[in-house]
């Protein structure tokens, strides 16, 4: 599952430097697939949509932080838990029901938006 940010969000923004995807962003900002990932380029996202990566995107809300679920990896790969949902201090950001993705998937994600570990 990928996070995602509940309405009970106060707009603190702890969970902003958590996150080793850039993968949150404050209501009504854009982002990019980009920005803090070495992706570049025309990519797939999985909405099957082919979108380029540097470009600016539509924020997802306008009132409150939001997670970029093709950013999301629940931190598997890096962390042993979610930071964001480790920092909150209201408990608003949750697994996202809706979207439920196993490590393997998470962890090919990672793999996706930071290449290859170097050995």
């Amino acid at each position: 599952m990928s996070i995602k940010i509940t309405n009970e969000c106060i707009n603190c923004g702890a969970c902003v430097a958590e996150c080793p995807n850039h993968a949150i962003y404050e209501g009504s900002e854009e982002w990019s697939l980009s920005e803090g990932t070495n992706i570049k380029g025309i990519v797939k996202i999985s909405s099957g949509l082919l979108i380029d990566a540097e470009s600016s995107q539509t924020p997802e809300k306008r009132d409150i932080y939001f997670i970029v679920r093709d950013k999301c990896t629940e931190c598997v790969g890096f962390y042993d838990e979610p930071q964001c949902m480790s920092v909150c201090p209201v408990d608003c950001c949750v697994l996202d029901e809706e979207n439920v993705e196993s490590k393997k998937s998470l962890l090919e994600k990672k793999k996706f938006l930071h290449g290859e570990p170097p050995i």
